[in-house]
């Protein structure tokens, strides 16, 4: 339990002599004295209980920091919010304990309610964590009118999350988390003057769950593209499920109707592919076809986005994933127009950045 504190002196050198029945310890002084305040300083203590990774995917070449000490909550501490919506609030995550707190959120949402496969570690900590966590952006909902608690500071409670991982960082850690299931690197190098952001781990409580919340989620989206100036967005959606053939009428319907044209396609890795194609076209009921396609798919088609070629089965969290692509200059005019061009639909009383950037076009 005092593990975590006994590093701070070296107990073994203090002398103890017993005096009636008591000892006495010889407090370290001088150089063992500044030894130890340097080992419990605040910078030691943040890497210690710094957000957690687990020994899954990606971290043997994952680096935690492209350069030591600068993770991605430091430059979030100076950003205001991204959007506000009566009590709830977007913002990016600004501390490691929010990063915990929303790694906490993913475990209800992936181990409790759907049926990921963890080991102990995961279990233990009752967090979804990975490498990839320490050089992600992660935006957060807020729900701002959380109960107080008797004798202890009143926090918002976060219901709702979204992983975002920018280009140049990824480039400086050993590339995207996506690359374990689609082969992306043709799709980067054929837009090499474009800038590509992935999306990853959304899930929002399930209380939550309305168009409220999922609209201020994308609000936030929304507003972190136009603050780093993203073109493409790309990432991996989910479907329940790890048998493909009980998915045949919905991945049938994407691969017909929504499959990405030549110039923007994405395959699966041959090792890991999955073909699309179980039903001929004529043979599917699209009405039927999208009542079983999920909130966050259908979100994205209404968007613009264009499905990749093949699934992959992740049997790690039950489901099976396809590949979303979405250019910003392929965005549906509607939604542009919802939420603004420099995102005020929703803008919160401290500016979002000091600067805000137009949007870009013919990006192709």
């Amino acid at each position: 339990m005092f593990s975590s504190l006994d590093h701070a002196y070296d107990w073994s050198n203090a002398e103890r002599s017993a005096k009636g029945g008591m000892t006495e310890i010889e407090i370290p002084r001088g150089r063992e004295a500044m030894q130890g305040r340097q080992n419990l300083s605040p910078k030691r203590l943040v890497r210690r209980f710094a957000p957690g990774f687990g020994r899954g995917r990606g971290t043997d070449f994952v680096r935690p920091f492209a350069k030591p000490g600068r993770a991605p909550w430091r430059a979030a501490r100076h950003l205001g919010s991204l959007g506000r919506l009566g009590d709830l609030e977007a913002r990016l995550a600004r501390s490691p304990a929010e990063i915990r707190r929303s790694q906490a959120l993913r475990y209800h949402v992936f181990y409790e309610e759907m049926s990921a496969v963890g080991d102990a570690e995961t279990h233990l900590r009752r967090r979804d964590a990975d490498a990839y966590d320490l050089i992600c952006d992660h935006l957060l909902v807020l729900d701002h009118a959380v109960p107080r608690r008797p004798f202890l500071r009143s926090k918002p409670e976060i219901v709702g999350t979204y992983r975002l991982l920018r280009q140049e960082i990824a480039e400086l850690n050993g590339g995207f988390y996506s690359a374990g299931e689609y082969d992306i690197a043709p799709l980067v190098s054929r837009y090499a003057h474009l800038n590509f952001l992935e999306l990853g781990r959304s899930c929002v409580l399930k209380p939550y769950r309305d168009k409220r919340t999922v609209e201020l989620l994308w609000h936030g989206v929304w507003s972190y593209i136009l603050l780093h100036q993203v073109d493409v967005m790309f990432g991996c959606a989910s479907f329940a499920g790890t048998d493909p053939e009980k998915l045949a009428l919905p991945l049938s319907f994407l691969h017909h109707h929504a499959r990405a044209p030549e110039e923007w396609n994405v395959s699966a890795l041959p090792e890991r592919y999955v073909d699309m194609n179980r039903m001929a076209k004529e043979e599917i009921d699209p009405r039927a076809a999208l009542r079983e396609l999920p909130p966050l798919i259908k979100g994205y088609l209404r968007l613009g986005a264009y499905i990749g070629d093949g699934a992959v089965v992740d049997y790690q969290f039950g489901t099976t994933d396809i590949m979303i692509i979405l250019p910003v200059s392929a965005l549906n005019p509607r939604y542009v127009n919802h939420f603004g061009n420099d995102a005020e639909r929703y803008g919160a009383s401290q500016p979002m950045a000091r600067r805000r950037f137009p949007l870009r076009r013919n990006l192709t």
